[in-house]
């Protein structure tokens, strides 16, 4: 007789707009121009997405330098600094940017203050591809990087009176309102985004999570160990009080033995995982347990972004 388990199952999950319109970018760039398509930097985090298109004939690599100048490159979702499209251009490539709009909308804000006299800071992850892209917008120098409240008293802006502060989109809603707060203590004039830098699609799945939280004994997110918005899913599932609270890529990563005892686990994705995933994790817990699986939906999501006109065009 297998034990009776209760999954809560968060919604929104998985995929975000930004996310699909990239794979679809890469798929529609290898069925214009054939295989092989250059994309750098893994066009989404995920290592199962990432392996999906190399099969149809995408190549992953670092940099641009490590593309041959005859074969289309893509920019993943995250954004890249200025300097690369300018490079591709200046080698003559076809290149097409697959950064995520609500990324390129923080990008054109960074831009606007730039040219307003105004000294960026940036809340984000050092060395994140996001954190990097949006930092190369402007010239060396412009952009300030804090990662915790702690970091923001040790910033030296050229002046406090010309600040403005932006967001990496994937970060915690939480955290990142603290981080703000000091901000505004510490420099009273700074300009804030018009709208949350912080993307609808983190800010949802977030949600989610500390909807489920009080209902579960433990919470699996399913996303890669570099996906910034899947790590942060699961801090707030620890923050809002689940005791076990894990990260696993796929089913056969899941500790069965820290699961021991549980009788209601929460599941969600993180914006760059796909729905099989999520799948193949729920048949896991079918194949050990008597499994009812409960929806919890906190919000509705109906946003798409269209592919650049490169990809609508024909050939």
């Amino acid at each position: 007789m297998t034990d009776p388990l209760t999954l809560y199952l968060a919604a929104p999950r998985g995929f975000c707009a930004g996310v699909d319109r990239a794979i679809r970018i890469v798929e529609m760039a290898i069925e214009k121009w054939g295989a092989p398509v250059y994309v750098r930097h893994e066009i989404v985090h995920n290592r199962f997405v990432v392996d999906g298109l190399r099969a149809k004939g995408a190549v992953f690599v670092e940099e641009l330098e490590d593309c041959p100048a005859d074969r289309p490159v893509i920019f993943s979702a995250h954004g890249v600094p200025k300097a690369v499209p300018a490079e591709a251009a200046r080698r003559g490539m076809t290149f097409v940017d697959a950064t995520c709009p609500l990324v390129s909308k923080v990008h054109i804000e960074a831009e606007r203050h730039h040219e307003n006299g105004l000294q960026m800071v940036m809340i984000g992850h050092a060395g994140h591809p996001e954190t990097l892209g949006t930092m190369g917008q402007l010239p060396e120098g412009e952009v300030l990087l804090v990662e915790t409240v702690a970091d923001v008293a040790a910033i030296a802006p050229r002046d406090p009176a010309k600040l403005a502060f932006i967001t990496q989109t994937t970060l915690s809603v939480d955290d990142t309102a603290g981080i703000v707060a000091a901000l505004k203590a510490r420099f009273p004039a700074i300009v804030g985004p018009h709208k949350e830098d912080i993307c609808y699609a983190t800010t949802n799945r977030q949600e989610a999570v500390k909807a489920i939280a009080p209902k579960i004994d433990a919470l699996l997110v399913i996303g890669a160990p570099n996906s910034s918005n899947s790590r942060r899913l699961v801090e707030v599932g620890r923050a809002a009080g689940c005791g076990y609270a894990q990260l696993v890529q796929r089913a056969p990563d899941i500790d069965w033995r820290a699961l021991e005892g549980a009788r209601a686990v929460g599941l969600t994705a993180g914006a760059s995982a796909p729905e099989v995933l999520v799948n193949e994790v729920i048949d896991a817990f079918r194949d050990r347990y008597d499994v009812t699986v409960e929806r919890v939906e906190t919000a509705r999501e109906d946003v798409e972004f269209k592919v650049p006109r490169v990809l609508r065009q024909p050939a």
